[in-house]
């Protein structure tokens, strides 16, 4: 039986999340990375099982939309066979990890990667649900503006770094210490009384302790990365994070593995050209990369309208260094921090926020969703 009704929780695959177009089914690739057969496994699981939509999250994770009680257990199954599934709720729970997409061969990445995942299915940490970790270990970091509670990362001169969300400043660490210095600053924070994410905890007070406080400056951040060739690959964008199925095939059938991100982005390893796959964002100023939306009605049972045609019809009008989050209620799923212009869905039409989150105050309520579209200049300030 599913944690349906459950609330507060990230969804897995083992324990789906009940929306308003059937059980969201979470599959966390291992290392962030789906191989060619894994990727076309999981469009034709999606489109047996499912409702043939594919979400891109925030967390680099792949959820598999509309799936029914009764089809559940099959697509576990097929999961499994795909060797996509963890051997509880609690290990899948506990495996909540970032990789940098941008890893090359011969490079620490995925070794680092394997040996966190391992290391967290042997351990009896009970992490809170949104705790998580990070494998950003380039020259650069591309995961600081993403969600990640500890982060393994390098210095300035390619050593180890372990930080702290939240801490300048990290633990330099040889590199058979990474792995367990990120589990140790995972059981401080447990041992210290934390309850929710690293950083609320050390903006309120809590102090590491002095074996995990370090004095090293991680490496610098890179640019925002955009669709593009790469020299790791092909990245690609993924329009509101939603995809059918038939999208994830065509990218299987290049032959070529895919690497998750957490900015709804996908990187087809090794490809040369950019994918010429429906619904995928190939332009690096694609308006549409501006614009943050969630499932919306009539997908999500708590959205009150649909997100992504609002996000559509406004994602052109938008200015060019402007983001526009659209959410369906007041919980802000699609994205936990502040965007230039948020609008907040409710019972008598939209709120508007500036600078803010979902959690922040209006400027503006009850924005009727027409007026909007006909006037988009009422976002930017015009009335």
């Amino acid at each position: 039986m599913s944690a349906a009704s459950v609330k507060g929780w990230c969804p897995g695959a083992l324990r789906p999340m009940q929306s308003g177009d059937g059980l969201v089914v979470r599959v966390r690739p291992f290392g962030g990375r789906l191989d060619a057969g894994q990727a076309a496994g999981l469009a034709h699981l999606a489109e047996r099982h499912g409702n043939g939509l594919i979400d891109v999250t925030s967390r680099a994770n792949l959820q598999i939309r509309g799936v029914s009680e009764a089809s559940h257990r099959p697509l576990l199954d097929g999961l499994a066979q795909l060797n996509l599934l963890d051997p509880d709720t609690d290990i899948e729970s506990r495996r909540n990890i970032l990789v940098t997409p941008f890893w090359r061969d011969g490079d620490e990445t995925q070794a680092l990667a394997a040996e966190l995942e391992e290391a967290l299915a042997d351990s009896k940490l009970e992490l809170p649900t949104k705790f998580g970790f990070s494998v950003d270990d380039g020259k650069s970091r591309v995961l600081a503006g993403s969600s990640a509670d500890v982060r393994i990362e390098r210095d300035a001169a390619g050593g180890f770094v372990v930080r702290a969300d939240g801490a300048r400043l990290g633990r330099s660490v040889a590199r058979g210490e990474a792995v367990n210095t990120a589990l140790a600053f995972a059981s401080w924070f447990v041992a210290s009384g934390g309850q929710g994410r690293m950083a609320t905890h050390l903006a309120a007070g809590a102090k590491l302790s002095e074996a995990l406080a370090g004095e090293a400056e991680p490496a610098p951040i890179m640019a925002a990365a955009r669709p593009g060739l790469y020299p790791q690959g092909a990245l690609v964008g993924v329009a509101f994070g939603q995809m059918p199925h038939t999208t994830l095939n065509q990218l299987a059938d290049c032959g070529h593995a895919l690497r998750m991100t957490p900015w709804r982005m996908v990187l087809s390893e090794g490809k040369r050209t950019m994918p010429a796959a429906s619904g995928l964002i190939t332009q690096a100023h694609d308006p549409a990369l501006r614009v943050i939306a969630c499932s919306g009605a009539p997908r999500c049972r708590e959205a009150h309208a649909d997100t992504r045609g609002l996000a559509a019809a406004l994602a052109p009008n938008i200015g060019g260094a402007e983001r526009l989050h659209v959410s369906g209620c007041a919980k802000g799923c699609a994205h936990s921090g502040a965007a230039a212009i948020t609008l907040v869905a409710t019972a008598g039409g939209f709120d508007l926020v500036r600078g803010g989150s979902t959690r922040d105050e209006p400027i503006l309520r009850g924005l009727d969703r027409d007026d909007i579209v006909r006037d988009p200049s009422i976002l930017m300030g015009g009335h």
